[in-house]
């Protein structure tokens, strides 16, 4: 298997969205939200952005609250088959405080839970002065060529990005950033975080151990944790992936937006053949 990419002009932008709002708590995803294990199925990775929006419409909610705190923590487990249909996400403070706060999001589609997340925040504070400890910056996505990563996988949510690694794709290891031109819900403003997150699970993708077609290797999670806020357009994504003996494996990445590291992300993988 060859993951090397090939030198390519940059994909034309696409317009349109993941997502559209149905009403306060429901919304139906496009043709661009379709997976890459099966193309009648959601991608995790604009699902997990929305939740974030819909947290940040629960705190936007609240007069008065949640503006001095920052989501610093959030951690999904996929319940089951995310059917490409639309959802109800439904937010509420599990433990609320002034300076922490435990947010917690159910997702359903067809009236059953598919996704459960939990988001820590926590009081914003000026510590520029003993900020710190984090890795180098990556060389910036505008001095990279593309990779065609629609190649390896199918399905409308690959192919709505622009992927840009640093290196040829290795088996396992791969260093790339990710952006898209399309909307994460049509005719909303959407934070950057929830963009930046929509476009997190992606990791999972870009440093496959194994071919897909003969190996599956699904994430049952994602949890991010964050030391800064990111910013911008581009997701930087540092990514590892392991595979144990018996059928587990973990994707950890580094997290990067266009000024240095944010914060890291894992996955559990289910690693399994292919049925034949």
């Amino acid at each position: 298997m060859s993951l090397s990419p090939r030198p390519a002009a940059h994909p034309p932008a696409q317009t349109g969205s993941y997502y559209e709002r149905i009403d306060e708590h429901r919304y139906k995803p496009t043709v661009h939200a379709s997976g890459a294990w099966d193309p009648d199925e959601l991608h995790f990775s604009p699902l997990g952005g929305l939740v974030v929006h819909a947290i940040d419409h629960h705190l936007a909610g609240r007069p008065g609250r949640g503006g001095g705190l920052l989501l610093s923590r959030i951690s999904y487990d996929i319940l089951g088959r995310l059917a490409l249909d639309e959802c109800e996400i439904r937010v509420e403070t599990v433990r609320p405080g002034r300076t922490i706060e435990l947010l917690e999001a159910v997702v359903r589609v067809a009236d059953r839970p598919v996704v459960r997340a939990r988001a820590w925040l926590l009081a914003a504070g000026d510590t520029a002065a003993v900020a710190g400890g984090g890795p180098q910056q990556l060389t910036r996505p505008g001095e990279l060529d593309s990779w065609p990563m629609a190649s390896l996988w199918p399905g409308g949510y690959i192919a709505s990005l622009d992927v840009r690694p640093l290196a040829p794709p290795r088996p396992g290891r791969t260093t790339a950033w990710i952006s898209t031109s399309l909307d994460l819900v049509a005719d909303e403003p959407i934070s950057p975080l929830a963009s930046y997150v929509a476009l997190v699970d992606t990791a999972n993708g870009i440093a496959v151990r194994e071919a897909p077609t003969a190996w599956m290797f699904p994430n049952v999670d994602l949890t991010l944790h964050l030391h800064r806020q990111p910013e911008g357009r581009w997701t930087g994504l540092d990514t590892t992936v392991t595979f144990g003996p018996t059928g587990q494996g973990v994707t950890s990445t580094v997290l990067h937006d266009v000024t240095g590291p944010v914060g890291h992300a894992q996955q559990m993988l289910t690693v399994r053949p292919q049925p034949e």
